[in-house]
């Protein structure tokens, strides 16, 4: 593992400070090797214990970015994407109107488009209608 060209980074870097530990090498040596604080190389430590090579790389619950988006979000986006109109002159959605109508913001309309395939803008595929030639 701490050798590997293929494996995440994470773990590589965790794969050496377990060899390092188990050279005798103190914790704030392997941290400032590994560029991470102590108490990090201590919870790898811990989890190299608990879990063994399974362990190393793991990210622990609830480290990590958390969702940006509110729960049910995602669903009232999709909802009035597909089953309401927007106000005014225009046809379709677009991603600002959608975002100001829902509070949120643009790129969150736009990734929920792309996560779930939609395409507004697309008259005929989305809406299943054709336009008449003028």
């Amino acid at each position: 593992m701490a050798a590997s060209s293929s494996l995440p980074h994470r773990q590589v870097i965790q794969a050496r400070a377990l060899l390092w530990a188990g050279d005798g090498v103190a914790n704030e040596e392997i941290a400032r090797r590994s560029g991470v604080d102590s108490d990090t190389v201590r919870r790898w430590r811990c989890r190299f214990l608990e879990r063994g090579t399974a362990g190393v790389g793991v990210i622990a619950q609830g480290r990590g970015r958390k969702p940006g988006l509110a729960p049910g979000i995602v669903a009232e986006v999709l909802r009035v994407t597909r089953e309401e109109q927007p106000s005014g002159e225009a046809t379709q959605w677009s991603t600002r109107s959608l975002a100001r109508r829902l509070g949120i913001g643009k790129d969150s309309v736009a990734k929920v488009w792309a996560d779930h395939k939609l395409k507004p803008w697309q008259v005929k595929t989305f809406q299943g209608q054709q336009r008449s030639a003028v």
